[in-house]
């Protein structure tokens, strides 16, 4: 245990005084388990490869330990969730998930539209029709928005992941302050009669 007592006349210099008032702050700092994106996902960059990511909550992970975050990264989702900031680089690659599942769908609609529009009549099979023009322009739409939505997908959940093990940080540097808080605090009064400011720290 250590005691350290002050003038209080000293004690109210306005440095001081912001100091203690840091010192007394509640961490904002988040708590949790880092978070591993594995050795291929850490690499994907623009454009990757769409699919799922996998992580793992251990330090040093084991090829066994990394799981997968599900196609939306749902499964990611409760170790982030005391992190605003990572919350919502995922939110916003869920979002390019929906819009790229969608995307999908109109490609592969539109195929099987052109198809069916080829092969239907009982005469001769028609390739470039009014309507098959119209449902291959679609498609063609299709393709080129894929490269704009695929384009910063990944980054989104990259960013989630670093935004989280970021705010882990922050949250240990805040814990150091903490430690430096003091104990206890309290009045003396000194020989001399001066009231006096007395701080105790519990020494670990």
């Amino acid at each position: 245990m250590y005691h350290s007592a002050l003038p209080l006349a000293r004690v109210f210099r306005p440095s001081l005084v912001v100091l203690l008032s840091l010192l007394a702050g509640s961490a904002m700092g988040q708590t949790g388990t880092p978070i591993q994106l594995s050795p291929e996902d850490k690499e994907r960059s623009l454009n990757g490869v769409q699919k799922n990511f996998y992580f793992s909550p251990k330090a040093n992970p084991a090829d066994s330990d990394y799981q997968n975050a599900g196609y939306f990264g749902q499964k990611l989702r409760p170790y982030l969730a005391d992190n605003q900031e990572a919350l919502r680089n995922l939110n916003r690659y869920r979002r390019q998930k929906w819009i790229f599942l969608a995307e999908r769908l109109t490609f592969v609609g539109s195929i099987a539209v052109y198809g069916a529009q080829t092969f239907s009549g009982s005469g001769e099979q028609h390739y470039f029709s009014n309507p098959q023009k119209v449902t291959v322009g679609i498609a063609a739409a299709s393709l080129l928005s894929n490269i704009l939505i695929t384009r910063h997908t990944n980054e989104h959940f990259q960013r989630a992941v670093d935004a989280h093990n970021a705010g882990l940080s922050s949250a240990h540097d805040t814990g150091v302050l903490q430690r430096l808080m003091p104990s206890g605090v309290g009045l003396a009064v000194a020989p001399t009669g001066q009231p006096q400011l007395a701080l105790r720290w519990q020494l670990r």
